[in-house]
């Protein structure tokens, strides 16, 4: 559906809620990460791509305290909130702390947030790896910046979805998948410096090469998967308290062995050289689409699923099925994208081997016992914005 179609669903939804139509219509995407994982709490770099899919949000503005929320996501009616009560941690876990914490964020920041009647709805898989929250997070956090004309910019409202995230939510994220959804540009990748926020849109165009890129949805999620982010994040902190540094960013990639040499403790040093070399294929990334060359990042996405697999221990037997099956196939490369502990995967391929390699990874899971996963192409797309 086109962005003016999408908007007036929603604004009819809205209006059939609300008993009024919405001040306006917002768009936020979620994403897909090329290269960078677990690197951004480490005041490294990444390089994350919008997707066409997105949350969507009408609201309207008022100013008596109460907000409201409404997903047609989830089962039930709408959620009602005073924003002068609106305080880290948000209790009960539900979806609505979501985008309650990006009204509660910007009010600490100090921004007269009166209240609004929001409804919401998402065509970004949850539970995929493809930030659905972060997309739920910006697309509130621009329609009330618009609505009470704060003035923010895209990166600023991305920290505003981080604080909800980490301290409304509860969810200890680094600044990535905020700043994707909220500042990713049509047909670009985006390089993001996460220590100083700077960033550089980089084209990546691989229909014109004859590439194409496919997210795999694994449609499985592990508990395993439960409180193992908060734990990669302490070790790297404590591997950078080790090292004396101020974030494993500051590691020098060529003085890697010496650093790892210096560590007693072999889970840390498990992390530490993730990080590292995570954040040279970044590098290494870059340099090749610079150059005119998206073959070559094939192998350095291999590269980083096998440290994501073996150093930081992150991936699963689903994921690992993908990037088997799918180089098997023919691929030029392929990782793992996201958290981890099951979500999706990412395959470079020839635009002429993408249905050859698509089959072999649905009969690969088949002869598993596996649900085939879902697999659709990652088309470069614009963050977030207004649409009505």
């Amino acid at each position: 559906m086109t962005d003016d179609a999408v908007a007036a669903a929603v604004a009819r939804a809205f209006t059939e809620l609300y008993g009024a139509g919405p001040d306006g219509v917002w768009a936020a995407p979620g994403r897909v990460n090329l290269i960078g994982e677990y690197t951004d709490f480490n005041d490294g770099f990444v390089m994350p791509l919008a997707l066409p899919h997105t949350a969507v949000a009408a609201a309207r503005r008022r100013d008596d305290g109460v907000l409201r929320l409404h997903s047609a996501d989830v089962d039930g009616g709408i959620v009602q909130l005073r924003t002068d009560e609106l305080a880290p941690p948000l209790a009960g876990g539900s979806w609505a702390a979501y985008p309650a914490g990006v009204v509660g964020a910007l009010r600490e920041a100090g921004h007269a947030v009166g209240g609004a009647d929001i409804h919401l709805t998402s065509t970004v898989p949850t539970g995929a790896g493809l930030s659905s929250s972060a997309a739920l997070e910006v697309v509130t956090a621009l329609a009330v910046n618009d609505l009470y004309e704060i003035g923010l910019s895209g990166a600023e409202l991305a920290v505003v979805a981080q604080r909800a995230e980490n301290a409304f939510v509860g969810v200890p994220c680094g600044i990535m998948d905020q700043t994707a959804s909220a500042c990713c540009t049509e047909g670009h990748a985006l390089h993001l410096d996460t220590r100083d926020l700077t960033s550089r849109q980089v084209p990546f165009d691989l229909a014109a090469h004859g590439l194409e890129l496919l997210v795999v949805d694994t449609r499985v999620k592990h508990a395993l998967g439960d409180g193992a982010y908060a734990e990669r994040r302490e070790g790297c902190e404590a591997g950078a308290r080790a090292l004396g540094v101020a974030a494993l960013r500051d590691v020098p990639y060529a003085g890697l062995a010496e650093a790892l040499a210096s560590l007693g403790d072999e889970r840390i040093r498990r992390y530490v050289r993730h990080v590292v070399t995570e954040n040279h294929r970044v590098e290494r990334v870059i340099a090749h689409l610079d150059a005119g060359a998206p073959r070559a990042v094939g192998p350095l996405l291999t590269e980083g699923h096998a440290s994501l697999r073996d150093d930081l221990r992150v991936s699963c037997a689903e994921l690992d099925l993908v990037v088997e099956s799918a180089g098997a196939a023919g691929a030029l490369g392929a990782r793992m994208t996201g958290g981890g502990f099951g979500g999706s995967a990412i395959v470079l391929a020839e635009s002429s081997a993408s249905d050859t390699i698509t089959k072999s990874i649905g009969a690969a899971f088949e002869a598993t016992g596996l649900t085939p996963p879902r697999v659709f192409p990652a088309v470069p797309s614009r963050g977030a914005r207004r649409v009505a």
